[in-house]
């Protein structure tokens, strides 16, 4: 009825019903207003970063999307079809960029590989996976079955590392830099902080006097210099040099990062193992290194994703790795100039790799609330 006045409900206390958030509380509104328009500056910079977006978004997906060319023989075809990017000199060499000069019908091989080594990724990063125990008991001699499938040997035809190349290089040297690194990265911390003077000091040289050599000329002391000290005849194969040093280079760096997380646990945690009657590496083992390691979680992975981009300077000791196979297939005249898709989609390549190890990073930190 017109002009009725409201009558409101009255409730016994603990018996009034759940209203729904006001509007702009939750959800997306709310995100906007407190990430977009919290303040006069930011209002300004998403204005403005609206604006760039506008101006640049349309045109990179017109020249990556809409006005490339997927399909074509050769460089002058893709460019009398579109204006765009010549995607087609991808689709061509995908084979080469993704094995290397591996052999064709062993391929297979490395494909299986790649399979078995997600599998242990899976039963490794993510606790609840089915059957996650014998999984785990898998991964320590995936190594091997790895390193049986890509070289051969034992009824499989033998294929030599010069034949490795491309993305499946890039794997190789990453995640082999990233599974040793960690645990010797470990080892040399926990040695820099050692009351031995002999074992202190020998940790405290090799780290400070890898951190102070640049790891391309590492690279080139590996594959060039390190035939000099070795006996005559001696044939040390250059892959297996590249991830020795590689591995050294990235524990160096890892150990600094641990080191950090060791100090940062606190004296009295030291003082409790010590009162429960812990000798050394039990109390290393069950209760500094796991608070350690949780703090240097960000720092751990920085060094993870510094290592694998850097894989890429292998190109200049003569692996092709994307990069370098890149470089290569141009060098043929009906591809030349186009050097910035081979330089997008490796980009492509490393930043979703990259990424991917980034959002697990965070994923971690906020399961074991680091920092805390």
């Amino acid at each position: 009825m017109s002009g009725a006045k409201e009558v409101k409900q009255h409730y016994e206390p603990g018996t009034h019903p759940d209203l729904p958030p006001p509007l702009g509380s939750t959800g997306p509104i709310k995100w906007i207003r407190e990430n977009l328009f919290s303040s006069p500056t930011n209002i300004v910079l998403t204005i403005l970063a609206a604006f760039f977006l506008y101006k640049i978004v349309p045109g990179m997906v017109a020249w990556t999307i809409t006005d490339a060319t997927f399909i074509a023989a050769d460089r002058n075809e893709c460019r009398a079809l579109n204006s765009g990017a010549c995607w087609a000199f991808i689709a061509q060499r995908w084979h080469l960029f993704t094995f290397g000069f591996y052999p064709e019908a062993e391929r297979w091989r490395v494909v299986l590989a790649f399979i078995l080594l997600c599998v242990v990724i899976v039963a490794l990063l993510w606790e609840n996976c089915p059957g996650r125990s014998l999984l785990v008991k898998f991964a320590l001699i995936f190594p091997f079955i790895a390193a049986w499938l890509l070289l051969g040997g034992f009824g499989l035809e033998p294929v030599s590392t010069d034949k490795f190349g491309g993305f499946m290089l890039t794997v190789i040297i990453g995640v082999t830099g990233i599974a040793l690194s960690l645990p010797l990265g470990i080892l040399l911390a926990l040695g820099r902080q050692s009351n031995l003077p002999i074992i202190k000091y020998a940790c405290v040289g090799f780290i400070e006097f890898i951190r102070g050599v640049p790891l391309i000329t590492l690279l080139f002391v590996a594959s060039t210099m390190l035939s000099y000290f070795l006996p005559p005849g001696t044939n040390f194969n250059l892959l297996l040099r590249v991830l020795i040093m590689v591995t050294l280079f990235a524990s160096a760096y890892m150990a600094e990062v641990i080191r950090g997380g060791l100090q940062a646990v606190p004296n009295g945690q030291i003082e409790a193992a010590d009162a429960m009657g812990l000798k050394y590496w039990p109390a290393m083992r069950l209760i500094v290194l796991p608070q350690a390691l949780k703090i240097s979680i960000p720092g751990i992975v920085n060094t993870f994703i510094g290592l694998y981009k850097d894989s890429v300077l292998v190109i200049v000791i003569g692996l092709l790795d994307p990069l370098g196979i890149g470089q290569a297939s141009l060098a043929d005249t009906k591809w030349q100039g186009l050097s910035t898709e081979v330089y997008l989609f490796v980009a492509i390549f490393f930043f979703i790799s990259c990424y991917a190890m980034a959002r697990y990073s965070l994923y971690l930190e906020r399961k074991l609330h680091t920092g805390h």
